[in-house]
């Protein structure tokens, strides 16, 4: 079983001269309920399709399956999708040992900009730069799947 062990913070000043990389990013869901996500997400010229179980209480992890798909099916797929959609432009930038993904939203979500960390385990240390600011991690108003709406 794969896991995502995972923190998320606003952030609060500038970081885009930071990134190494950036990608455009579309997402959609297939399936939103108590017990898992299906998530088609479009980002740049490539295709996935994830599973997501919640969070536990009490724990940053959960259970993720992430799979690449053909770009032709994603776009298939995005007809039967489920109402309401996420854009956004990810900004990758490495920070120590580590890399934060800061996600700027457009459309519906516009003037958000969220950072996440992927972590080994809920207890690593990390690198904080500059530009994080509160911590939002395990608040549903963060979640992707909730800022489709």
């Amino acid at each position: 079983m794969a896991t995502e062990t995972e923190r998320k913070f606003l952030v609060k000043g500038e970081f885009r001269h930071l990134a190494v990389r950036e990608i455009s990013i579309t997402q959609l869901y297939l399936s939103k309920d108590p017990h898992k996500t299906i998530r088609l997400r479009i980002a740049d010229d490539r295709a996935f399709l994830a599973i997501k179980t919640p969070l536990t209480t009490g724990s940053i992890a959960r259970s993720e399956w992430e799979y690449q798909i053909p770009l032709a099916d994603a776009n298939e797929m995005m007809k039967i999708c489920l109402p309401g959609k996420v854009i956004k432009t990810r900004y990758l930038i490495p920070a120590g040992k580590h890399k934060f993904e800061v996600d700027v939203f457009h459309d519906k979500n516009e003037g958000l900009v969220i950072a996440e960390i992927e972590l080994e385990a809920e207890d690593q240390q990390f690198e904080i730069p500059e530009f994080i600011g509160e911590e939002v991690t395990g608040n549903p108003a963060y979640y992707n799947s909730n800022l489709a709406r």
